[in-house]
């Protein structure tokens, strides 16, 4: 039982060690590939599901000055330069800037259109208000790739403290 123990924890050192070292670069890439391919679809009339609630929050964050195909537009170009600036690791402060702007964007529907994005308001979302709601995670992986920018990481083993010495 101590040998199978044993082999669990070396096992589980591994896995963790793993994580802790390609865990961001995954997260990053990952989220960019989202943010990428969703841009992407905006790219082309129709194929987004969110095109229409996307071109009418521009329009009233912008008090209609900016035409809805240009709005679609600028927002596929804004998504992509997010994706490919997570997919590659490029201008990450400025990346991330613009993903958390975008995303202060995205949850305006909220605000602006309750009856499309919630059947029964404020706990049953419909498949608009899903899609906004999920932004949640995406924010939360960009708090952790941005907590990376100056050098930051994920170790798999905390350091020893004297509080640890003592206690042994």
């Amino acid at each position: 039982m101590e040998k199978l123990l044993s082999s669990f924890n070396s096992i589980d050192k591994r896995l963790t060690h793993w994580m802790a070292r390609y865990g961001i670069l995954i997260l990053r890439i990952s989220l960019g590939i989202v943010f990428f391919w969703f841009g992407f679809l905006k790219f082309i009339p129709g194929l987004s599901p969110a095109q229409d609630l996307a071109m009418r929050t521009i329009n009233l964050l912008t008090f209609g000055l900016i035409p809805d195909k240009t709005a679609i537009l600028l927002l596929a170009v804004w998504e992509c330069l997010i994706g490919l600036g997570l997919i590659f690791g490029f201008f990450m402060r400025g990346t991330l800037l613009l993903l958390w702007v975008q995303m202060l964007g995205t949850i305006m529907p909220i605000f602006f259109f309750p009856d499309e994005v919630f059947t029964r308001i404020p706990y049953a979302p419909t498949l608009e208000g899903q899609y906004i709601l999920k932004n949640i995670v995406l924010i939360s992986a960009g708090l952790v790739i941005g907590a990376t920018v100056r050098g930051g990481r994920i170790v798999p083993t905390p350091p020893k403290t004297r509080a640890d010495d003592r206690a042994s």
